[in-house]
């Protein structure tokens, strides 16, 4: 293969049929569209990025955000050129996060954004903040924070893995983008002009800035604090012909106003340091004529160079182009579907692009990579950035592990060899959900070194030094505290431990860390750990039916409102309502605590239909179908709940609904609810489409839904394939009848990743009406931690 092909996984061969329709939650009044026969549309071309860049836009299901002032959340993707896992973005910017900080990442893109800014090409794991910027402009410009914008014509915006293109209308300039692994393509399409500029700066923290010879730039960025871009600080950037005029400037971002003399441009220098260094490179351009500038970063000037030689030693943009199409079309085809709607196909397969957003691959094999003290080595396996667990870890690693088992080893052996470096597992957010990670791929049978990787998990477990916050209370009480706030404003919006929440997730934690201690032999701590999973109980208010927050002296707090959006305060982004759901490793136990099947069923009932009239605002939390919240994780997997509860006839109409209701219902098209958070509300998408979903992670099994296709086949990373058929599927035919697997009947909500291991066929029948007898045997409910089966 050819050193500057891209980074390619082995994929089966696919074809494309056509994609399935969406059907009604007819208790909940859906009004679906009727549905049509799509073409065989490759999946490549059927995928796109714009999706996720677009907020909802019915009242009805944003509840009460945003803030006044703010913006709406959408998906806050991005609808940049990138390969899968990609170290680096080429990405267009029509947010200024230098002067603003609109939503809750910095986010390059929104969908609605009239003007544009720039383009990057990678520096940073959220494209608002990547630098450099560039931006081609004809004729005068100013230097940042000002940028020269320009309006850009929605009509000519095309997305598609691994390509962006636009035209902005003020410059009358044609920008298109594509990506290697670890570097960025532009291609600038200029008018007549004699001054056709590119500006390229380093953004607000600034840092060096040089003109070598004239056609390339180099720089290195300020970086502050702990923060650390992941494809290194230093960039080059390479023009495809020379430059006719040169010039170096800054910004002087400490003085209150803006204005002459708070600048620095200078025609002819080479080199400049500052807030906002840059360039202002200059061409005398025909119509039509273009100029190309391929951008890549590092760890030094030399490893950026190094990049470009390898993976763009050459301007041919046609040729990158293709093999970051190439690469996506062999990844995407993993999973071919069949029926639906062309609607259904495109939210689809442009959600199954997106779930590999992350994390993303640092360096190959081969290369050199930097840990997090610095220290440089060669890679000798595919090394990845650290996971966003809080997110990603609920959903996104159990798909790569059906799609990709071998990625995720090497993300494996990546956190590990971060922990042997920093001395702790690496967490996200409040969680410790790493555990769930490993747990989940030792029962699905990944091979790896699960001891090596359990010693940092029990630490990170038992040390109140480490990562876990609050762990020393947890330990001692068996729950974690919240302090009251002066004056007990109710609701308290932000401030707080989150100690309900802490409480919940360090349980279903300490569950996966019992069930791998177990599996390695280590009875003693298997026992302890098993224990402190039960502490989710600690926090369960029985006389208000809710998950509740207690003080120091273990008092319950006193104003609860399980309706209010407690951002910090007992909770974490949700409600008491979302919040009582987060026992996914007990939900039997759960069952119990709320008296019985038929009250858990009713609560649930009621969580879905109870209105959203909260006073206090979760900014992302948003895609609501009642007190549920699909823009949030917290409460992602409460509608696959009623398997245990004996109505999964329910799970199959709610997931149906908030397929059709929660994703591309604006008049975009392309809306997603909250955040995507990169890849996990895309996976929510394309695990529920298919038909199943893995309420817990840490545990081999996936909870039945409805599929939205007639078929699918997925091409698992173990060379099987496992089809998933729905016979007699439509908009009404909604419900579970009946189900086969591999020609053998089944009654279960549930199947294990042994059943789909080796590969096979899930087979249903579908129908208009609910068969509220399959599935509901108590004895065929999905395993719990507790041992008893509730009636």
């Amino acid at each position: 293969m050819d050193d500057s092909l891209p980074y390619f996984r082995r994929r089966a061969s696919w074809r494309i049929v056509r994609a399935a329709a969406l059907a009604a939650f007819l208790p909940f009044g859906i009004g679906v569209a009727l549905a049509q026969r799509a073409p065989a549309t490759p999946a490549i071309d059927a995928a796109n990025p714009l999706v996720g860049t677009a907020p909802l836009d019915q009242q009805k299901l944003i509840g009460n955000a945003p803030p006044p002032g703010e913006p709406l959340y959408s998906g806050l993707t991005s609808p940049g050129a990138s390969l899968p896992q990609s170290l680096t973005e080429a990405a267009p910017v029509n947010v200024n996060v230098d002067l603003t900080y609109p939503t809750g990442v910095p986010a390059s893109y929104a969908y609605a954004s009239p003007t544009m800014i720039g383009f990057t090409g990678g520096g940073s794991t959220y494209g608002g903040r990547a630098a450099p910027m560039i931006m081609p402009v004809v004729g005068g410009w100013t230097v940042p924070p000002h940028y020269s914008q320009s309006y850009y014509d929605k009509a000519t915006e095309k997305a598609s893995p691994g390509y962006y293109a636009v035209d902005l209308a003020t410059f009358n300039t044609k920008v298109e983008l594509t990506a290697t692994q670890s570097a960025s393509l532009m291609r600038f399409t200029f008018p007549a002009s004699q001054r056709s500029n590119v500006i390229i700066n380093l953004r607000r923290p600034g840092g060096n800035v040089e003109v070598v010879g004239d056609r390339k730039i180099r720089g290195v960025a300020t970086r502050k604090g702990s923060e650390r871009d992941s494809d290194g600080p230093w960039f080059v950037a390479e023009f495809s012909r020379p430059f006719t005029s040169f010039g170096t400037f800054h910004a002087n971002v400490d003085k209150p106003w803006f204005g002459l003399g708070d600048k620095d441009v200078e025609a002819g220098r080479r080199t400049v340091a500052g807030n906002y260094a840059g360039a202002y490179l200059t061409f005398a351009t025909r119509a039509g004529e273009q100029v190309l500038v391929k951008v890549a970063h590092g760890y030094s000037a030399e490893q950026a160079e190094q990049r470009l030689r390898s993976e763009v030693p050459d301007f041919n943009f046609e040729r990158v182009h293709k093999q970051a199409r190439d690469t996506w079309a062999q990844l995407l085809g993993c999973v071919e579907v069949s029926g639906g709607t062309p609607k259904q196909r495109m939210l689809f397969y442009s959600t199954l692009y997106h779930s590999f957003a992350s994390p993303r691959l640092m360096a190959r094999k081969g290369e050199q990579v930097t840990g997090a003290e610095g220290h440089a080595s060669v890679a000798d396996y595919d090394h990845y950035a650290p996971v966003p667990f809080w997110d990603t870890g609920r959903n996104q690693i159990a798909l790569l592990m059906l799609l990709e088992p071998q990625v995720v080893q090497d993300i494996m052996r990546s956190e590990l060899d971060m922990a042997r470096e920093r001395g702790y597992m690496n967490t996200s957010f409040h969680g410790d959900h790493a555990v769930l990670m490993y747990d989940g791929a030792m029962q699905r049978g990944i091979p790896f070194d699960y001891a090596a990787a359990y010693a940092y998990l029990r630490k990170n477990a038992t040390d109140p030094k480490g990562p876990r916050g609050h762990l020393a209370e947890y330990i001692q009480y068996g729950w974690i505290s919240d302090i009251v706030p002066p004056g007990n404003p109710s609701p308290p919006y932000a401030d707080g431990n989150a100690g309900v929440a802490k409480t919940l997730e360090y349980a279903w934690d300490d569950y996966a860390l019992s069930d791998m201690a177990r599996r390695l032999g280590k009875t003693d701590d298997a026992q302890m750990f098993r224990r402190r999973a039960a502490n989710y109980r600690n926090v369960f208010d029985a006389s208000v039916g809710f998950m509740r927050g207690r003080t120091a002296d273990g008092k319950w707090i006193s104003p609860f409102d399980p309706g209010e959006p407690y951002y910090n305060f007992m909770m974490k982004e949700a409600s008491g309502w979302s919040t009582l759901w987060l026992v996914p490793h007990d939900v039997q136990g759960l069952v119990g605590l709320l008296g019985g099947r038929a009250a858990f069923n009713a609560k649930l009932d009621a969580f879905f239909s109870t209105p959203y009239t909260a006073k206090g605002i979760c900014r992302d939390c948003t895609g609501m179908l009642g007190q549920y919240v699909q823009g949030n994780q917290p409460d992602q997997q409460a509608a696959y709940l009623y398997a245990w509860s004996g109505q999964p006839w329910k799970t199959q109409a709610l997931v149906r609904r908030i397929l059709d209701e929660l994703y591309g219902s604006d008049a975009s098209g392309y809306a997603y609810p909250g955040m995507d958070d990169q890849g996990s509300t895309s996976s929510w998408y394309v695990l529920s489409a298919m038909g199943f979903y893995p309420v817990d992670p840490s545990s081999p099994d996936y909870i039945l839904g409805s599929p939205i296709f007639d078929q699918v086949r997925l091409h698992l990373g173990s060379g099987k394939v496992f089809d998933i058929v729905a016979r007699n599927n439509s908009p009404r035919n909604i419900y579970i009848q009946s189900a086969t697997l591999n020609g053998k009947p089944w009654t279960r909500p549930w199947i294990s990743h042994a059943d789909v291991a080796n590969g096979g066929k899930l087979e249903f029948t579908m129908g208009p009406e609910p068969n509220k007898a399959w599935g509901a045997d108590p004895r065929q409910a999905p395993p719990s931690m507790s041992l008893g089966r509730l009636q």
